[in-house]
C-alpha cells in the first residue's frame, strides 16, 4: 500500500530533511507549513504517518489530540521538540503518540528513528485493507487440472506468474477468474504485498473513478474527506480488475495513462503519486469483438493483453469434476459442521453428465446445497437438483414423456471406441436440444414459460439455446 505521510513542521531546514528521510518508493508526502491550517487539513486527510512540531500543539490536553486518534486506520504519530523531558515524553506517548524526537538530533539518528517507524507501518499496512478486499490464500498447487484441458491451462500459469507483466484472464461467468488472479499473485515475487481485487461493473461511473484513484475532501458531493484508491491500497502488489469490459471510455483513457506513466492522481488532487501496481485484468466477454464495436479502447486492450489465459469452462474438463466434488465437501462439510464426508458415483456420474452453463460456482452452489439437504454420510442423486440429477437417466424420460422419438438419435462413426461417460453425453445432447426444442414450440418462445416447464432458471435455459444454436423468433 501506498504510505500517505503528513508532515508539518515550523523550520523549513529541518521539514526539508524530513522530507528527503520520508521519500521512498512506498510513500507519498504533504507538508502543512502553517500552524492555524494543520487541525483543519489533517481530520480531512488519509494519513498513516503524521510528523509534527510541538508548536503546532500548543495544549497536550486537548480535543484535538483526541481527534487524531478517531481518525481513519489511526496514524502513527510523531511530535518534533527542540528539548524534551522524561515528564512531557510520558504525557506525549500517555495522550497517543507514538514517539517524541528532539529537533536538533544528529541527521543519522533522526534518519533511523523515522525510517523505523515507516518500515513498521509498512508491514502494519495490508491489515488496513478492508476485509472485502481480502481472499483466501491459493496456490497452483489446489487447482484440479486431472482433464487435459486444464493441464495445459496449468502450464501457461506457471509462466505466469514468474514474470511481471499485466496478464488479461478471460473466461466463462463461474470459472473461478479472481482466484486464479489471486494465485498468481501468491506466487509471484509481490507475494509479501497487497493484492486488491475490484470488480469495474458494479459501480456507477463517478463512484468507480473515486474507488480506483481515490478523492480528495471536496471532490464531489459528499466527499467530507480523502479517500485513498484501490491503485494506492495495491501499491508495490497486484490489483485485478474484474469486468474490465464494463468501464466506461472516459475511464479507460484514464487507466492507459496510469498504466503508461505509473502515476495516479485523486479525483479533486493537483499533486500525482508514483504508483507500482501488476495489474491483472478479467472479462467474460468477448474483449476483440468490444474493440471492434468501439466500446473498449484497442490502445488499452493492447497494453492490457501481454499475456491471455483462458480459463476452460467445466463442460471441457468434465474428468475435474469428481475431485473437484470430493474437495469441496470435505472443506464445506468442516466449515459448517455437516457430517457429510463424501458423494457416490452415482451423483459423481450424473455431475458429469450436465453441462454446468455456471461452471465452477454453480457445481459448488449445487454441492453446498446438497450438504444441507443429505440426510446421510454421502450426497446421493437424491440430494442434487432435479435438472441436475435428471442429466443421466432423467433426460430421455423426460424426453419421452413429451412425446419425442429417442429412436432417431444418432451416433457418431467411432460410438463404440468411446468411454461410456462421453457417449452418454453425446445421446444426452441430442435428446435434450430435442427436448428444448418442444418446450419452445409449445410456448410459441416464450423462454421464461419453457424454462419454468423445464425446472430451470432462464438464464441457464438461454445458455442451453445459445449452445444448442435455438433462437426463440423461430418457434413464435
Amino acid at each position: 500500500m501506498l504510505l500517505q505521510i503528513t508532515i508539518a513542521v515550523t523550520d523549513p531546514i529541518l521539514r526539508s530533511r524530513l522530507e528527503r528521510i520520508v521519500t521512498c518508493s512506498y510513500t507519498h508526502t504533504e507538508l502543512i507549513t502553517k500552524s492555524r491550517l494543520f487541525w483543519k487539513q489533517i481530520r480531512r486527510k488519509t494519513n498513516d504517518v503524521i510528523i509534527v512540531s510541538r508548536e503546532f500543539i500548543p495544549k497536550l490536553i486537548s480535543n484535538e489530540i483526541r481527534a487524531l486518534q478517531d481518525l481513519p486506520g489511526i496514524p502513527s504519530i510523531v511530535i518534533i521538540a527542540d528539548t524534551e523531558t522524561s515528564r512531557e515524553r510520558a504525557q506525549y506517548i500517555a495522550a497517543g503518540f507514538d514517539v517524541l524526537l528532539e529537533s536538533h538530533l544528529p541527521a543519522n539518528v533522526l534518519k533511523k528513528a523515522v525510517s523505523t517507524i515507516l518500515a513498521k507501518r509498512a508491514r502494519l499496512a495490508p491489515h488496513f485493507i478492508p476485509a472485502e478486499m481480502k481472499e483466501p490464500e491459493p496456490l497452483l498447487d489446489s487447482f484440479v487440472a486431472d482433464s487435459t484441458a486444464m493441464q495445459k491451462f496449468m502450464k501457461m500459469a506457471r509462466r505466469a506468474v514468474k514474470s511481471d507483466t499485466a496478464v488479461l484472464i478471460l473466461g466463462e461467468t463461474g470459472v473461478g477468474k479472481e482466484r486464479l488472479a489471486h494465485t498468481i499473485h501468491n506466487e509471484s515475487p509481490r507475494s509479501e504485498n497487497p493484492f486488491v481485487a475490484i470488480n469495474c461493473g458494479v459501480f456507477q461511473e463517478t463512484i468507480l473513478e473515486s474507488e480506483l484513484f481515490g478523492h480528495e475532501e471536496g471532490a464531489f458531493t459528499g466527499a467530507l474527506r480523502s479517500r485513498r484508491g484501490c491503485f494506492e491500497m495495491a501499491h508495490s502488489g497486484t490489483l485485478f480488475l474484474d469486468e474490465i469490459c464494463e468501464i466506461p471510455t472516459h475511464l479507460q483513457v484514464k487507466l492507459l495513462r496510469v498504466l503508461e506513466e505509473k502515476k495516479i492522481q485523486r479525483l479533486g488532487g493537483e499533486k500525482p503519486m508514483s504508483i507500482d501496481v501488476r495489474i491483472l485484468a478479467a472479462t467474460n466477454r468477448d474483449i476483440e469483438s468490444e474493440v471492434r464495436a468501439g466500446r473498449f479502447r484497442k490502445d488499452l486492450y493492447y497494453r492490457l493483453d501481454v499475456f491471455r489465459m483462458t480459463i476452460p469452462p467445466l463442460r471441457k474438463r468434465l474428468e475435474d469434476i469428481p475431485e473437484l466434488a470430493r474437495e469441496f465437501i470435505a472443506f464445506m462439510s468442516r466449515r459448517i459442521g455437516s457430517d457429510v464426508r463424501g458423494i457416490t458415483d452415482d451423483a459423481v456420474e450424473r455431475l458429469c453428465l450436465y453441462d454446468w452453463p455456471g461452471n465452477v460456482r454453480e457445481l459448488f452452489n449445487v454441492l453446498e446445497r446438497a450438504i444441507l439437504l443429505c440426510e446421510n454420510d454421502m450426497i446421493t442423486p437424491d440430494d442434487l437438483p432435479l435438472h441436475v440429477s435428471a442429466a443421466l437417466a432423467g433426460g430421455p424420460d423426460v424426453a419421452l414423456a413429451n412425446g419425442l422419438n429417442t429412436n432417431s438419435v444418432k451416433l457418431s462413426p467411432d460410438w463404440q471406441d468411446k468411454p461410456l461417460k462421453y457417449l452418454r453425453k453425446e445421446v444426452y445432447e441430442q435428446v435434450e436440444r430435442k427436448y428444448l426444442a418442444h418446450l419452445l414450440q409449445a410456448s410459441h418462445g416464450k423462454v421464461g414459460v419453457a424454462a419454468q416447464k423445464a425446472g430451470i432458471n432462464q438464464r441457464a435455459l438461454y445458455t442451453k439455446m445459445k449452445h444448442y444454436g435455438l433462437h426463440k423468433e423461430k418457434y413464435r
